[in-house]
C-alpha cells in the first residue's frame, strides 16, 4: 500500500512538473512577440527619421517630418499591438478565412468572395491620385517593416495567434487596407437585414398590422435644436412636439452572418460658441460596435505637415477616424442611409446560366473561384454577376425564405465601386482647418455612409458623407423591399450629387446631432432612408441640451453618459396601468405578491438603467415577454427576427393606435384575451424567468448581472479555460435605448447580456483642446500578456476618460516608451 502510494506520488509529481513547464514554455513563446516600446530600429522604407513617444496609457506620438513618415509610424505601431487583428481582418475582406480555420468559414469566404471586395480595392487603389497612393504605400511600409523586425529579431511571429496556425503573414499591400475599409462598410450597413425582415412580415400581415410591427418614423426630422429662448424643453410647444414624435425600429435581426459584425449605430453633437459656457465650439462622439477584446479601436497621434492630429484609428488603415487636430475636431455615425437594395432575378427556365431583362433574357457574367480550405479540398465556386450586381448565396441572411423558385437574388451598392477615395477622404479630413475645408473633404466618401459632425473653434456643421443611390421614382419596394431586377425602373441611375446629401452648418440654435435617427423629411426617390436607427435616444438628447443654456466640456461628458431610458417611461405607465396597486395585499411567496413587489419596484423607478439596480432587470425582462406573446402566435418563427423589444410597436399597441390593441388577442385561442391580460401574463413569466436565471429575491437582483459586456477575443475567446484569460468580462450600465448605449442581446441563454456599445468616446473643447479627453473599450494592445490588453477597460466602464493631448511634453513627461526609427540606409 505504501508503495503504491509513493508512486503515485511520484506521479502526481511529475505531472506536475510537466504542466508547469509546459505553461512556461508557452508563457516563453507567447512573451517573445512582446514589442519593446524604447528601442531604435533601422528600417526600410523610412525617409527620415522617425519617434514615437508612447504616453501613459500606451498612446503612441508618432513625430515625423513628412506625412508619408508619419503614416509609415502609424503602420508600425499598429502591427506592434494589432498584427493579429489587422491579418484577421484582411483575410475576412479577402474570403481567405477557410485557409485558417477550415471549413467552418466557408459560408464567410463565398459571400466575400461573390462581393469581389479585394479585387474592388485594387482597382480603387489604381484610380486614387498620387498623393494618396503614396500615403497607403507609406502605411503597408510600416506594417511590413514591423514584419521583418519580428522575423529578424525572432519575436515570436508577432502575436501569440499565430503559433496556433502555420499559415505565413504575407506582406502587407496598400489594397488591403481599402479592402477592410470595404468590409466595414459591409458590416456597417442593416439593409439587407432590413429589406428581407419587410418581406417575411409583409407576406403574413396585411399593411395595418405590418404599420405596427416595422412602424414608420412620425413626427419631424431631427437635426439641429433651436433656441433654448425659442420654447424651452418644458414649455408646451416643446412638449406637443416631444410627445408627437415616435421611433422606428432598430435591427431586428440579432445574429450574425458567420465572421460578420452587427450593424453600427453611435452618437455625436456638437455646439457652437454660441451654446458653449466657454466662448468655443465643444463636439461629443461616441460610436458603438461590436465588443470584442481587443477593440477594433487604437488611439494614436500623428505629426503630420499640416499639424498634429490625434483620435481613434483602425488597425489596418492610415486615418484618424474620429479625433481632432488643434483647430478642427470631427465624429462620425451610422447614417442607416439605404444604400444598398436586393433584385429579385428570374432565370431563364431554358437556360439557367441567364436571367431576364426588359429586353429578355441576357447571360450572367460568371467566373471561377477557388477556395483553399484547412484540411480539406480546395472548394470551387461559380462567380455570377447581374447588370444589378453579383449574385448572393441564398443561406445568408436568409435569402431563401423571400426568394420564389427559379429566381436568385442579386445585391447593388455603393460599397461596390472600383473608385473608392473613403481613405484619401479621411486624408483630406485631417488636413483641413475649418468646417467648410472638411465638408469639402466629405465630397471624397464613397461607403460607408456616415453622419460626419464638425467643429472648428467658431463654427459648427453636421453632413451625410458617402455615395447615395440615385433611383427611378417608378421603382418597386422603394428600396425596402427586395425589387424585380427585370424592370426598366429598378436598376440605379447612378449615384446622387454629394451636394443632394443632407448638411447642416451653423445653426440658428447652436446645436447638431445625431443619434442615427431621420435626419431630413424627403419623399422617395431623395428620402436618404427608410429604415433609420434609433429614433428615441434622440428625445433624451434633445431634453439634455435644451435644459440648460450653455454646455461645457462636463455637461456633454454627462450627456455620453446617460442610462436614462425614455422607451421604459412611455412603456411602463402603459403596460402596467391595470396592474398597478391593485386587490389585496396576496400571501408572502405566491405569484401575486412577486408581482406586487415587482409593480412596486417599478411605480418608484426613474427609467435609469443603472448596473445596481434591480428595476432595469425586472423592466426589460417584462418587455421581452410581452412582445414576444404579443407576436409568436402572428408571425411564427419570424418572431425569432424580433426578438429586440420594440417600444414603439409596444406603444401602438397598448394606445390601440389605428387598432392595434387586436395584437394582445391570442388567435390560437378561443378566448378574447385582453391587453391587461397579456401583459399579467408576461410579468409573471418575467419573474419565473429571473428567479431561475439568478436566483428568489426580486429586489436584490442587479441589471449589471445580466446586462455583462464580453469583450470576446475572436478565435482563443472560445477556448474553455483560455477564454478565462484573454476575454475582458464587466458589469455595465445602459440598455437598447439609452444614451449611453448598450445593445442586449436578445436571444440565446444570456438575452440581456451587452453585445455592442460604444468602443470609442471623445468629447473636444476648443476653448482648451488639450483638455479633451477620449478613452476606448479595452486597451492598445493586442497581446493577452501585455498590460496594455486591458488598460484602458476599467476607465470605459466606469465612465472615466484619459487625457486627449496634442502637447508632446505631456505625452513624455510619463511615457511608458520611446522608439526611433531611422532609415536603414541613412549613417548613425
Amino acid at each position: 500500500m505504501a508503495l503504491a502510494f509513493r508512486w503515485l506520488l511520484r506521479i502526481f509529481v511529475a505531472l506536475v512538473v510537466l504542466a508547469v513547464l509546459a505553461l512556461s514554455l508557452v508563457y516563453y513563446f507567447a512573451s517573445r512577440s512582446l514589442p519593446d516600446y524604447t528601442a531604435e530600429y533601422r528600417v526600410r522604407g523610412a525617409e527620415q527619421r522617425i519617434e514615437i513617444i508612447r504616453d501613459n496609457a500606451n498612446i503612441p506620438h508618432i513625430m515625423a517630418k513628412t506625412d508619408e513618415d508619419a503614416f509609415f509610424g502609424l503602420g508600425l505601431v499598429h502591427a506592434q499591438d494589432r498584427l493579429w487583428q489587422m491579418t484577421l481582418r484582411r483575410r475576412r475582406a479577402q474570403g481567405r478565412m477557410s485557409e485558417v480555420f477550415g471549413e467552418r468559414m466557408l459560408p464567410t469566404d463565398e459571400l466575400m468572395r461573390r462581393l469581389d471586395l479585394y479585387r474592388l480595392s485594387v482597382r480603387s487603389f489604381q484610380a486614387m491620385e498620387a498623393e494618396d497612393r503614396a500615403a497607403l504605400e507609406a502605411y503597408s511600409r510600416g506594417v511590413n517593416a514591423w514584419i521583418d523586425i519580428v522575423n529578424r529579431d525572432a519575436m515570436g511571429r508577432g502575436a501569440p495567434e499565430f503559433f496556433m496556425f502555420s499559415n505565413a503573414i504575407a506582406p502587407w499591400q496598400p489594397a488591403d487596407s481599402i479592402a477592410i475599409g470595404k468590409l466595414l462598410a459591409f458590416e456597417t450597413t442593416d439593409q439587407i437585414r432590413a429589406e428581407v425582415l419587410r418581406a417575411q412580415v409583409s407576406l403574413r400581415l396585411d399593411e395595418p398590422r405590418l404599420r405596427d410591427i416595422l412602424p414608420e418614423p412620425s413626427g419631424p426630422a431631427l437635426a439641429t435644436l433651436p433656441p433654448v429662448t425659442d420654447g424651452g424643453p418644458t414649455s408646451p410647444r416643446r412638449r406637443a412636439a416631444l410627445a408627437a414624435q415616435s421611433g422606428a425600429r432598430q435591427s431586428a435581426d440579432s445574429a450574425d452572418e458567420p465572421g460578420l459584425a452587427l450593424a453600427g449605430a453611435s452618437n455625436a453633437w456638437a455646439a457652437a460658441p454660441s451654446r458653449a459656457a466657454s466662448g468655443a465650439s465643444l463636439l461629443a462622439n461616441d460610436p458603438h460596435n461590436r465588443l470584442t477584446a481587443p477593440t477594433q479601436w487604437y488611439l494614436a497621434r500623428l505629426e503630420l505637415e499640416s499639424g498634429g492630429v490625434i483620435g481613434a484609428t483602425m488597425p489596418g488603415m492610415p486615418q484618424v477616424m474620429a479625433g481632432r487636430s488643434d483647430r478642427l475636431g470631427w465624429g462620425i455615425t451610422s447614417a442607416f442611409a439605404d444604400d444598398l437594395d436586393l433584385f429579385v432575378e428570374r432565370l431563364d427556365p431554358a437556360n439557367s446560366r441567364r436571367y431576364e431583362t426588359e429586353e429578355g433574357f441576357v447571360p450572367f457574367r460568371t467566373e471561377s473561384a477557388v477556395i483553399r480550405v484547412k484540411d480539406a479540398a480546395p472548394v470551387t465556386i461559380t462567380l455570377r454577376w447581374t447588370r444589378n450586381g453579383p449574385v448572393l448565396p441564398g443561406n445568408h441572411f436568409d435569402l431563401n425564405s423571400v426568394t420564389p423558385p427559379g429566381h436568385v437574388i442579386a445585391l447593388s451598392w455603393t460599397g461596390l465601386s472600383d473608385r473608392d477615395t473613403t481613405i484619401a477622404g479621411f486624408r483630406a479630413l485631417m488636413k483641413s482647418r475649418t468646417t467648410g475645408q472638411a465638408l469639402k473633404a466629405g465630397e471624397r466618401f464613397v461607403a460607408p455612409a456616415w453622419n460626419l459632425v464638425l467643429a472648428d473653434r467658431r463654427g459648427i456643421a453636421m453632413q451625410t458623407v458617402g455615395a447615395l443611390p440615385e433611383r427611378s421614382d417608378e421603382q418597386q419596394g422603394e428600396g425596402r423591399l427586395p425589387t424585380p431586377g427585370r424592370l426598366a425602373s429598378s436598376p440605379w441611375r447612378g449615384t446622387l450629387p454629394y451636394a443632394d446629401n443632407p448638411g447642416f452648418s451653423d445653426p440658428e440654435g447652436g446645436i447638431v446631432g445625431n443619434t442615427n435617427n431621420r435626419m431630413v423629411d424627403r419623399p422617395f426617390p431623395r428620402n436618404v432612408s427608410g429604415n433609420w436607427g434609433d429614433m428615441l435616444r434622440i428625445q433624451r438628447w434633445r431634453r439634455l441640451m435644451q435644459s440648460r443654456g450653455v454646455h461645457t466640456r462636463e455637461s456633454f461628458i454627462e450627456a455620453q453618459l446617460d442610462t436614462v431610458s425614455n422607451a421604459a417611461r412611455t412603456v411602463l405607465p402603459l403596460i402596467a396601468r391595470n396592474l398597478w396597486f391593485t386587490g389585496t395585499a396576496p400571501a408572502q411567496g405566491t405569484p401575486e405578491r412577486k408581482r406586487q413587489t415587482a409593480l412596486e419596484l417599478l411605480a418608484n423607478w426613474n427609467g435609469e438603467m443603472n448596473e445596481h439596480l434591480p428595476e432595469p432587470l425586472i423592466y426589460a425582462a417584462w418587455a421581452r415577454n410581452l412582445q414576444h406573446l404579443l407576436i409568436r402566435d402572428e408571425l411564427g418563427e419570424v418572431a425569432d427576427r424580433l426578438a429586440r423589444v420594440d417600444p414603439v410597436f409596444i406603444e401602438r399597441v397598448f394606445r390601440d393606435i389605428e387598432g392595434a390593441g387586436v395584437w394582445c388577442d391570442v388567435v390560437q385561442s378561443a378566448v378574447v384575451e385582453t391587453c391587461t391580460d397579456i401583459s399579467r401574463a408576461a410579468l409573471d413569466t418575467a419573474i419565473v424567468e429571473l428567479e431561475e436565471t439568478h436566483g428568489a429575491g426580486l429586489e436584490s437582483l442587479r441589471w449589471g448581472d445580466a446586462h455583462l459586456a464580453e469583450h470576446r477575443h475572436p478565435i482563443l475567446g472560445d477556448i474553455p479555460l483560455l477564454s478565462w484569460f484573454v476575454n475582458i468580462r464587466q458589469s455595465t450600465s445602459g440598455g437598447d435605448h439609452t444614451l449611453q448605449r448598450g445593445l442586449t442581446a436578445a436571444t440565446g441563454k444570456m438575452p440581456y447580456a451587452n453585445i455592442q456599445a460604444a468602443g470609442y468616446r471623445g468629447v473636444y473643447d476648443f476653448a482648451d483642446p488639450d483638455s479633451s479627453v477620449f478613452v476606448t473599450a479595452t486597451g492598445q494592445s493586442g497581446h493577452p500578456l501585455s498590460r496594455f490588453y486591458d488598460n484602458l477597460g476599467d476607465l470605459w466602464r466606469r465612465g472615466e476618460y484619459t487625457p486627449m493631448s496634442l502637447d508632446i511634453g505631456l505625452a513624455a513627461a510619463a511615457a511608458v516608451g520611446h522608439t526611433v526609427l531611422l532609415p536603414a540606409a541613412q549613417p548613425r
